[in-house]
């Protein structure tokens, strides 16, 4: 630990719909309880954690040491699988108690709401993927920070290294025209798993020139967006429909597909993101990649 540095104590708050977080973040930062984990109702959770070595695979720089979620007793159930050892009635009360936040929920309606308290306390804050759903709402979230770096929002994947090209991917691949990239599950909540990598493959491309929005009756969303280079990118959520979160990233000579495999690693290493930000080690995502994020979701969820 740098300089021998006390452990971060971060408070999480869970619990929204299909997202078992609060279980994965603190694990990944506390270790787990085995028998207690297996009560978590995400299988695919402990099935992973158990393929790890703790204490040696988690973060050494952080304990989650409070929890709250809407339930009482699934604050408690959280708090015996992950070994958190204080739970709160109100999530206003880690205030003072806590260094971070860890916002677990992707309910995005909602962060401005719970994130509001601790940005006035002047708490650093990693408020899960999406942000915010319209670039406005995401401006009145960031109008609460007290410094600029305080929130820290990206999905997971965005650190995914299977998600990522090498150098010879690159020269392989040639001239890169089109990516082309699709994830299971709704729009507004799974966009962010595959506009967040493939923006930071694709790097600065200027103005967004056109976005074109297709969708099904079946809840498919197909959200082509082209650039002022011209790369050409389509993003797509496939709704009910099961499938792996994928990017296929097409040069003038080959294409590349990339497939998302490795969930603890890719939380592990967002949660190791933001403690480095917070320790000054690391600078925080800039404000401009966010919004790009959230104004290509906001397209996404406008009806053509």
């Amino acid at each position: 630990m740098e300089n021998d540095a006390p452990k971060l104590k971060l408070g999480i708050l869970g619990l929204s719909e299909g997202n078992g977080h609060p279980y994965s973040w603190s694990a990944i930062c506390n270790g787990y309880d085995p028998e207690a984990m297996q009560r978590c109702p995400f299988p695919v959770i402990p099935e992973y954690l158990g393929k790890r070595r703790f204490p040696e695979d988690a973060i050494a720089e952080a304990t989650v040491t409070h929890v709250w979620t809407q339930e009482k007793a699934l604050s408690e159930q959280i708090a015996a699988a992950a070994r958190i050892p204080h739970v709160v009635d109100q999530y206003e009360d880690m205030i003072g108690k806590v260094d971070g936040i860890l916002l677990a929920r992707d309910d995005a309606e909602n962060h401005l709401t719970m994130s509001g308290p601790f940005l006035r306390a002047g708490l650093p804050i990693y408020i899960d993927k999406p942000l915010a759903l319209s670039r406005r709402e995401a401006e009145k979230i960031y109008l609460c920070q007290k410094y600029e770096g305080q929130i820290f929002t990206c999905s997971a994947l965005a650190f995914a290294e299977e998600l990522m090209l090498t150098e010879d991917d690159r020269a392989a691949l040639g001239s890169i025209g089109r990516i082309e990239c699709s994830t299971m599950k709704s729009w507004p909540t799974y966009a962010p798993h595959i506009i967040e990598p493939v923006l930071n493959l694709i790097g600065d491309q200027g103005a967004i020139t056109d976005i074109h929005v297709t969708r099904s009756p079946e809840g498919m969303v197909a959200v082509e967006v082209c650039w002022e280079t011209g790369l050409e990118t389509c993003f797509s959520a496939l709704g009910a429909h099961t499938k792996s979160i994928e990017i296929v990233v097409i040069g003038d000579r080959r294409l590349k597909r990339l497939v998302f495999a490795d969930s603890f690693s890719a939380f592990r290493s967002a949660l190791q993101a933001f403690i480095d930000i917070i320790r000054k080690r690391r600078e925080p995502i800039s404000r401009q990649f966010v919004m790009t994020v959230v104004g290509i979701i906001e397209s996404g969820m406008r009806q053509e």
